[in-house]
């Protein structure tokens, strides 16, 4: 009888045994909710763009790394920065891929960011420089066609000071229609900050130092203005974007979620300033994150992405506002590729 009892006691507790992992089961498939959201919007993102494989027609002119790229949608025209031994600094392509022309200065050192004005009444190409010689460590402004027009911060001299202005490895800019500069400073120089400059020059207002309190910074590295007066920054090293009012700098949200492999290296909007563009080097991926209306900004929301392959390392992105294209420099690929939207 003891063994027929053992044998009782052995069925019982492994039928419950059975009957708990399928509950455990049952309760793992009815809590997949809990998965956060932009998980979901990566594997299911409607895809918004599609490589142009033609551009450029001539790509083997691209003979340095190509560290930032800005469009001058007035002209067509397609401004690459790159570096490299012997290379010209700036190569300059039409919105067709064809190859126009390349810069003949020796003004520039190690370019990083780069943008271009185009309005009725300014045309000019400004190039952010992180060198550590007789021209680094500053911002300077430039014609199209590459001759120096203006010159911030001391050439070859890294520093803080405001008067006169300095950079320590300025890494992005973004210039408004009035005028008005937005630069970060601080592509992995002591500085961490975020200055708005007027249009003749003059700080209006900074913010920063290194840390990661709202309005703190590591590794500034991207910076754009959208519609709503906001002001929106890459902060790098942080991995995360933290957004600030361009009138008076203060502070308004910061985005985390949607950067917890990789920080975000660049933020353009798209040319129907419905999405943040933002570009993370280590994981080879553009992100395309909804762009919250007038107010607080909420949590970042992925709608779609651009999956390229390993080693690509996206750098910095520019947007063409008249086509919607985006043009991509690639430190890995050591190129420029341009997307193009999907046509519904």
């Amino acid at each position: 009888m003891q063994w027929r009892h053992s044998l009782g006691i052995w069925v019982f507790a492994t039928a419950a045994a059975l009957l708990v992992l399928h509950c455990w089961h049952c309760h793992l498939k009815s809590q997949t909710w809990h998965k956060p959201i932009y998980y979901y919007l990566w594997e299911e993102a409607e895809q918004l763009y599609k490589l142009d494989a033609n551009w450029p027609k001539n790509g083997e002119l691209f003979s340095g790394v190509a560290y930032g790229v800005a469009v001058d949608p007035s002209n067509s025209l397609v401004y690459v920065v790159q570096r490299g031994a012997n290379v010209s600094k700036v190569l300059v392509f039409t919105e067709e891929g064809y190859f126009k022309e390349h810069w003949n200065t020796n003004t520039i050192e190690m370019p990083h960011g780069i943008f271009a004005v185009s309005t009725n009444t300014e045309q000019s190409i400004w190039i952010t420089d992180v060198g550590s010689g007789l021209y680094g460590h500053t911002v300077k402004k430039y014609t199209p066609s590459g001759n120096l027009v203006q010159v911030l911060g001391i050439p070859g001299k890294a520093g803080s000071g405001l008067n006169p202005l300095q950079f320590d490895q300025p890494a992005d800019i973004f210039v408004e229609k009035t005028g008005e500069i937005y630069i970060v400073d601080g592509d992995g120089g002591l500085n961490n900050r975020l200055l708005k400059l007027t249009d003749n020059f003059w700080v209006q207002w900074i913010l920063g130092g290194n840390g990661t309190n709202p309005g703190q910074f590591y590794i500034p590295h991207s910076v754009v203005l959208d519609e709503q007066r906001r002001v929106w920054v890459a902060d790098r090293g942080n991995k995360r974007i933290q957004a600030f009012d361009k009138i008076s700098g203060e502070w308004i949200g910061t985005w985390t979620t949607c950067f917890l492999d990789d920080g975000p290296y660049s933020v353009r909007l798209t040319a129907d300033k419905k999405y943040l563009i933002v570009a993370q080097l280590n994981l080879s991926r553009v992100l395309l994150l909804s762009m919250p209306p007038i107010g607080g900004i909420g949590e970042c929301q992925v709608i779609s992405t651009i999956q390229m392959a390993d080693g690509v390392r996206p750098h910095l992105v520019d947007v063409n506002v008249k086509t919607g294209s985006i043009y991509v420099a690639e430190l890995g690929a050591q190129q420029v590729q341009k997307y193009v939207p999907f046509l519904k």
